[in-house]
């Protein structure tokens, strides 16, 4: 009797209903969830009873199923914060992560440093990363992100170079007299400098005109930082010699001497290279780039040296490609690691696993791990979190649907009740 036959067809319409009515519920309660992508349930015929067998047509429906629940991939709203190992993904991708129960991914970037310094999700899966080389360059191994809490070694200085401008208006030559620096030069400046253990040195270096277009420098350096030297004396560590051509630009510079011997221990022999530009003649340059000798008050416009103390961490930051960087007391800043993230052929099959993290199904296919903004993965903000992407109003919008929807296919059961009643009536 087809009447029968109905009964079938509502009831797997309450369920195909109410498995709806579940997966928008499941939106609704995760509305808050950081990095949430909003599923949809989407419905299949069931196979038809057919009154004309493969002639086709003139065919009867037998219900309805749910055919997939898949998640919509679309870019949820990214929300600044407050807190430094907060990011978000704008993009495809998923950060990787290791623990107990394997490899898992992940789009919530809620993270934080536990105990032992990983960095890690809010259920202790730690974070993957690309590691970093001695030097602090990026290097293609993947492994975990950790805090570096051990001091950042010191750094003698080996080279420093300065920019300065020194003046050729100055006609009355001079012979230098370590004796009385400041008296017997025409110009002096300081510069600071590292021994091997990291100690800070302050180094004045004297200029002194000798003759047209040149000039002769001399470093000196309190005596009580020199080994062997008076103690309430300077002590001259380095000295040489700068050429200028006729239209100011820096010809020649020889460094003459060098007595970098620093107390406490530190290496003695020091070797730096002071370096005062391109010279056209020593260097071989253009002269453009560093020193020059012009009609103008001397002074000095740049320096720098390459040397450090120890320090400890300050302060860490993460940029947009993922690089996690550190800035230490003394100044120097560090690279830690890069964020890597996973793409899948198809991430609507990944398989979740509860905690805001999914695992590799079969038809997802393989991850793809690599750095942001590369091959297609996404950009990483830092200081910020990818909300869900539920529309509450659509939802609810669903959820009326979906009930009316589970409604009338109750009255579809409750109607064909009431006609079997008939049939069972024809007997009276």
């Amino acid at each position: 009797m087809g009447v029968l036959s109905s009964l079938y067809t509502g009831v797997s319409g309450l369920a195909a209903q109410g498995e709806a009515l579940g997966v928008i519920g499941d939106n609704i309660a995760n509305a808050n969830t950081v990095g949430f992508k909003a599923s949809r349930a989407e419905f299949q015929d069931i196979v038809a009873k057919s009154l004309k067998g493969i002639l086709g047509g003139n065919q009867i429906g037998r219900g309805v199923k749910i055919g997939a629940v898949n998640p919509i991939l679309v870019q949820g709203n990214v929300d600044a914060t407050e807190k430094v190992t907060d990011l978000a993904i704008a993009g495809d991708g998923y950060y990787v992560l290791k623990g107990t129960d394997g490899e898992s991914f992940t789009r919530d970037g809620s993270l934080k440093f536990d105990k032992e310094g990983y960095l890690v999700t809010n259920d202790f899966q730690r974070v993957q990363g690309f590691q970093t080389d001695d030097k602090g360059s990026i290097i293609n191994k993947l492994g975990d992100i950790k805090f570096p809490r051990a001091l950042v070694p010191a750094k003698a200085t080996t080279s420093m170079k300065l920019d300065l401008n020194l003046d050729s208006r100055i006609q009355n030559l001079r012979q230098f007299d370590p004796k009385k620096p400041y008296d017997t030069c025409h110009y002096s400046t300081g510069i600071e400098m590292y021994d091997t253990q990291g100690n800070k040195h302050l180094m004045n270096l004297f200029f002194t005109k000798t003759a047209d277009r040149t000039w002769s420098y001399t470093g000196m350096v309190d005596g009580k930082e020199i080994t062997g030297a008076k103690e309430d004396e300077m002590a001259q560590v380095c000295s040489g010699t700068l050429g200028f051509t006729t239209d100011g630009k820096l010809d020649t510079q020889v460094q003459t001497s060098s007595a970098f011997n620093f107390k406490g221990g530190a290496q003695q022999n020091q070797q730096i290279k002071i370096s005062f530009g391109d010279s056209i003649t020593s260097d071989k340059g253009t002269g453009m780039n560093g020193s020059k000798q012009y009609g103008k008050e001397s002074d000095l416009i740049s320096w720098q040296q390459d040397g450090s103390a120890a320090g400890t961490i300050n302060n860490l930051s993460f940029n947009d490609e993922g690089i996690l960087t550190a800035l230490y007391s003394n100044g120097e800043t560090q690279d830690i690691a890069q964020i890597a993230l996973a793409k899948f052929e198809n991430p609507e099959a990944l398989f979740k696993v509860g905690n805001n993290r999914l695992k590799e199904a079969r038809d997802s296919g393989a991850p793809a791990i690599g750095a942001p903004q590369r091959a297609g993965r996404g950009k990483i903000f830092a200081k910020s979190l990818e909300r869900s992407t539920v529309d509450l109003a659509l939802e609810f919008v669903n959820l009326i649907q979906n009930q009316r929807g589970f409604q009338a296919n109750a009255k579809t059961i409750t109607t064909t009740d009431e006609l079997l009643g008939e049939v069972i009536n024809l007997k009276r």
